[in-house]
């Protein structure tokens, strides 16, 4: 397999970054619509926003059953199954016409997405070691930033020539082009082991397994809670910048591409500097370099300096942040796996996602028409992670699992 690997490597790295992509992309694409759609069901923006912590609660929930399954039938069969709830659902998002009915779909839209969010992960973990996965997480998270830069702009672009319906539509068109790539290009990395059990005990004692291993459940925390800072800036960014600075919905996706153009930098320079630094040293300076961003955002608030070129600039800085750590901490996480790669990847982007679930949702439940929510949430969720980051962020010498 590893010569298969090599001799499609870009193909190959291509479909397993439109894996990790699929979700975000389905994120961010439709957030300029938010008070488009709220006029269309006639309910209000906050409402709309439940759609989107849907979407997180749906890729947290899903991601646990697709581990165990990707651990006992391999990587390919799961993942296909995945991909089709991912269609299916996103064509029945095409025809609603109920808010309610948009939540319930956004969850099953991502109970499919999520698929290849944890098999691309857990591919990624059968093919290379840890400092080299590290790398390749770099490359995917190339792809997976540059979704936040095409996707609002796509969005803004359809909004302006069409009605929102056709941003699912081409969300359609993306998962079904995926699908295709996926079945006739990507090869299977791991045949599975059928004496792995799926009965609930055995599934819950692996997890148990996984969670109970000290340098995963360091480096998902810390992962994961600085990433929820991101989601928080995904559910609140939309009405800062539409309706508290007044940009339009082009202004809105042009802004949030300069945004996230930030994790683009901070993936190419992080595959440079690990020819000489570690991941943990990495991720502990970026961890650092979060919070101090995250407190100034909070600051030039209370001090009323909070302009929009200075929220731009302050977004940039902390998303340049987290493509450091997002990487680093996601290859030290899985690095005690091999047997259990699909286990522990389902749980590190289940954790991950409930956590950006949690944060999305208090950036709605306490929305008072000012970006107080949604700073105080991002300078928060910087900090935290980097106290665990300071008390338990260094790797151990468990065995590998």
């Amino acid at each position: 397999m590893q010569r298969k690997i090599t001799s499609n490597r870009t193909i190959i790295l291509l479909i397993l970054g439109l894996l990790s992509a699929v979700g975000p992309f389905s994120i961010d694409m439709y957030l300029p619509a938010f008070q488009t759609i709220a006029q269309d069901f006639n309910t209000s923006v906050d409402r709309v926003q439940f759609s989107l912590t849907s979407f997180f609660i749906g890729i947290a929930f899903g991601q646990l059953i697709y581990g165990p399954l990707l651990d006992r039938y391999g990587r390919k069969k799961p993942l296909l199954i995945g991909l089709v709830i991912y269609i299916t659902a996103t064509v029945f998002c095409v025809v609603t016409r109920n808010i309610e009915y948009l939540i319930a779909l956004r969850f099953l839209q991502a109970l499919g997405s999520c698929a290849g969010m944890v098999a691309s992960r857990a591919m990624i973990q059968d093919y290379y070691e840890p400092r080299e996965a590290a790398r390749v997480f770099s490359l995917l998270m190339l792809v997976i930033a540059i979704s936040p830069i095409l996707a609002p702009s796509a969005g803004a672009f359809l909004l302006n020539h069409l009605d929102w319906h056709y941003i699912f539509v081409s969300l359609l068109a993306i998962g079904t082009i995926i699908l295709i790539l996926t079945y006739f290009y990507l090869p299977e990395s791991y045949a599975g082991n059928h004496d792995f059990s799926l009965r609930p005990k055995a599934i819950l004692g692996k997890f148990w397994e996984v969670l109970t291993n000290k340098t995963f459940l360091s480096y998902c925390l810390i992962g994961s809670i600085a990433s929820s800072g991101l989601y928080a800036y995904l559910a609140g960014s939309s009405f800062v910048m539409q309706q508290y600075f007044g940009l339009s919905q082009t202004q809105y996706g042009l802004a949030f591409a300069f945004v996230a153009s930030a994790m683009i930098v901070a993936t190419q320079i992080n595959r440079a500097i690990l020819k000489r630094w570690t991941s943990p040293q990495i991720s502990r300076i970026a961890n650092i370099w979060q919070s101090l961003v995250g407190l100034a955002m909070v600051g030039c608030m209370l001090f009323d300096v909070l302009t929009l070129p200075v929220l731009l600039g302050l977004m940039f800085c902390y998303l340049l942040g987290q493509g450091f750590i997002f990487p680093n901490t996601s290859a030290m996480a899985l690095s005690p796996f091999r047997a259990l790669a699909g286990s522990a990847s389902a749980l590190l982007g289940c954790i991950q996602m409930a956590i950006g679930a949690l944060t999305s949702a208090l950036v709605s439940y306490f929305h008072n028409d000012t970006p107080y929510p949604m700073l105080i949430v991002m300078g928060a969720a910087a900090v935290i992670s980097l106290c665990i980051h300071f008390v338990a962020g260094k790797p151990s010498t468990e065995r590998t699992l």
